[in-house]
């Protein structure tokens, strides 16, 4: 971090309980956000979320607003986060963006779109064509066997059909999976549960988190995958611990997620 920086302004912000740190860093100040996420991301030296979102400057010569990075609170960089770009855009429209525009990020440009801002504020954002992995496979970890489909929104998921969530040991499983050797890079797990032909039940094990609230590209790995499978159809609704989200989603079409955004606090801390 920067030496000659003594305080930041941070925005804490949240999709269905997936918290996050936001900083404007247009222009750049900080040198380390890594560094930065785990402080910030750590209740007990910052505010405490899963993770840091840094708004930048666009690429050159593109048609988006902003880039949005994204780091863990473990200080990793990932490359999408579905509830974190919604909550970038309240961030963004709250300063005077439009209601319709597009943002720079790792796993490419994406189209977001205010839906409402009463009686909760709600954004959908164009997550990109789904790249399923090639059907169901099985891998052993936390001492047993497990089916899986593997789905990517520019970041890499693992989607596992359960009976019920609720008797699955998401944190000894989903640390299992998420490090098995086979995801060299890591991969975030996902267990569904089928409740009907538009609704299902998610928990999440995040890649450089664990488990979470809520994780909107995961739930739409996880919709996709069911969809896939034939056991929904779209809109689906995904019910995570954190709360709903919506997911629209047909074969060889791309993916969209909607749902709400909470403003937690602004306010500045002493770095």
């Amino acid at each position: 971090m920067s030496a000659t920086l003594g305080e930041l302004s941070v925005t804490k912000m949240h999709g269905t309980h997936n918290a996050f740190v936001i900083i404007d860093e247009r222009p750049p100040r900080i040198a380390d956000y890594s560094a930065l996420a785990m402080r910030v991301c750590d209740p007990a030296s910052g505010p405490g979320a899963d993770g840091l979102l840094v708004i930048l400057a666009p690429p050159p010569a593109s048609d988006d607003l902003v880039t949005m990075r994204i780091f863990n609170a473990d200080g990793s960089e990932a490359e999408m986060c579905g509830n974190g770009i919604r909550c970038v855009v309240r961030y963004l429209q709250e300063r005077g963006a439009p209601d319709r525009f597009s943002i720079a990020t790792l796993a490419g440009s994406i189209a977001t779109e205010l839906l409402e801002r009463a009686p909760e504020y709600c954004v959908r954002a164009d997550v990109g064509a789904p790249v399923l992995g090639g059907g169901e496979q099985t891998i052993e970890a936390a001492g047993r066997t497990w089916s899986y489909r593997a789905v990517s929104l520019g970041n890499p998921h693992v989607v596992i059909f359960v009976d019920d969530v609720d008797a699955i040991d998401v944190a000894r499983a989903g640390a299992a999976l998420a490090t098995h050797p086979r995801f060299p890079e890591g991969t975030n797990v996902h267990f569904v549960q089928r409740v009907g032909p538009h609704r299902i039940r998610v928990r999440h094990y995040e890649r450089g988190v664990g488990i979470t609230q809520s994780c909107g590209t995961g739930a739409v790995a996880a919709a996709v995958a069911v969809i896939d499978a034939g056991g929904a159809s779209a809109p689906v609704r995904v019910d995570v611990p954190g709360g709903s989200l919506t997911v629209e989603w047909r074969p060889n079409e791309r993916a969209t997620l909607a749902g709400p955004v909470e403003k937690v606090f602004e306010r500045t801390i002493a770095l």
